[in-house]
Formats: structure tokens, C-alpha cells, sequence
């Protein structure tokens, strides 16, 4: 199965201007958006096949990742 990516800005275009602000100037945003980007890669890794994992652990990874969105986008609306 090929990856995908699901960049915050692609995932919300309306949001890039916001997303770019916050990362700059809010620190706890700039922290769970480098977390949600981490998650992110090793997930891409994972579904890639460049890297090996159990399946229940993928399904971890993306909860992680769904939970880290809804809270950057609940940030995001707030700015």
C-alpha cells in the first residue's frame, strides 16, 4: 500500500497563513506540530514498507496522529 503524507497545510489550505503564524509565534503549537509531523513520517515509513511493525502498532501511530489534528485544528480555529 503506497503512503501518503498528510501535511497540516494540505490537509486545511485555508489554514496555511494561521498554521505558519502559530508555528512561529506560539511555542506549545510549534511542539505538537512537530510531534503530529514525526508521527506523520513514521507512519509514511511504515505504510512504505521501509519499515516493519505490528499492525495494531500502525493503528496506534494513527490515533496518535488523528488525536495531535484535532487538537492543532481546534488551536488553529481559536487563532
Amino acid at each position: 500500500m503506497l503512503g501518503e503524507h498528510h501535511h497540516l497545510a494540505t490537509e486545511f489550505p485555508e489554514y496555511k497563513e494561521q498554521i505558519h503564524k502559530l508555528k512561529a509565534d506560539d511555542a506549545h503549537f510549534s511542539r505538537l506540530y512537530d510531534e503530529y509531523n514525526a508521527l506523520d513520517d513514521e507512519i509514511y515509513r511504515i505504510e512504505e514498507g521501509i519499515e516493519t511493525t505490528a499492525d495494531d502498532y500502525l493503528e496506534t501511530l494513527k490515533k496518535k496522529r488523528l488525536a495531535l489534528k484535532d487538537e492543532l485544528l481546534a488551536i488553529i480555529k481559536q487563532a
